[in-house]
């Protein structure tokens, strides 16, 4: 947590009353859009990832779907996704996490903003509610994130297995499908050093209802999954 140090005492000025905004829109969800939210938002991580050292390189952000009610599904890296895809989207999006990061001090104030939904992985029937829930959100307009690992990959940029059910409510809504890839994301919060990193964001071409139709869920998963390995490959090979 090196770098979070790092970015604290280079925005010392200005923490006090950026901790104040975040918690007061947090403290205040429904009182502002969430446009303004996130306007909020990408202002702290504008100022957190250049007093970090953090590099971010958004690609395909025109591959997004023009209308909104959309789902992206990134790889999972670590605490610091989220902020990644924030500084990299120009969209806005709420979120499906576990809920086990609901108290983690700042993911908690960042997530009641943009009304993230937390699913308690061991209990099948609150996970399926969520699923509705969610769907229903995306079918009327809003877009989200949920991480089909399930759970952060510790491995760098290597992926985990994806799960078929996280892509229920996207199917469920009839909604575009978008793969996400995220590279180098679990360097600022999850290692040891506080040395210039980019963080690469890939917004993916999307699976449309129509192409999807055919498709069960664990398809869906394999094949969301292949595009962001193969991204990743190509990136690093061009190092």
């Amino acid at each position: 947590m090196k770098r979070i140090l790092l970015m604290v005492l280079r925005n010392i000025l200005m923490v006090p009353w950026m901790w104040f905004r975040l918690c007061y829109h947090a403290k205040y969800p429904d009182k502002y859009t969430l446009e303004e939210h996130f306007a909020v938002l990408r202002e702290i991580v504008r100022r957190a990832n250049k007093g970090g050292n953090i590099t971010i390189r958004s690609y395909g952000e025109e591959n997004l779907p023009k209308e909104d009610g959309f789902v992206m599904f990134p790889n999972h890296q670590g605490m610091y996704d989220v902020l990644a895809i924030t500084a990299a989207c120009s969209r806005t999006y709420s979120v499906v996490a576990k809920k086990e990061i609901k108290d983690i001090p700042f993911l908690k104030q960042v997530f009641c903003c943009i009304h993230a939904y937390y699913i308690d992985r061991d209990d099948i029937r609150q996970s399926m509610q969520v699923i509705g829930e969610v769907a229903k959100e995306v079918k009327s307009g809003k877009n989200f994130i949920i991480f089909p690992e399930g759970t952060r990959s510790k491995k760098g940029n290597q992926l985990l297995d994806f799960k078929g059910g996280t892509f229920k409510c996207a199917v469920k809504a009839g909604k575009p499908i978008v793969p996400v890839a995220l590279i180098n994301s679990f360097v600022p919060f999850d290692s040891h050093s506080i040395k210039q990193v980019i963080v690469e964001v890939h917004f993916l071409k999307p699976l449309y209802p129509e192409q999807y139709q055919d498709m069960n869920t664990s398809k869906i998963a394999q094949w969301a999954k292949s595009e962001i390995e193969k991204t990743i490959a190509k990136s690093e090979a061009a190092l």
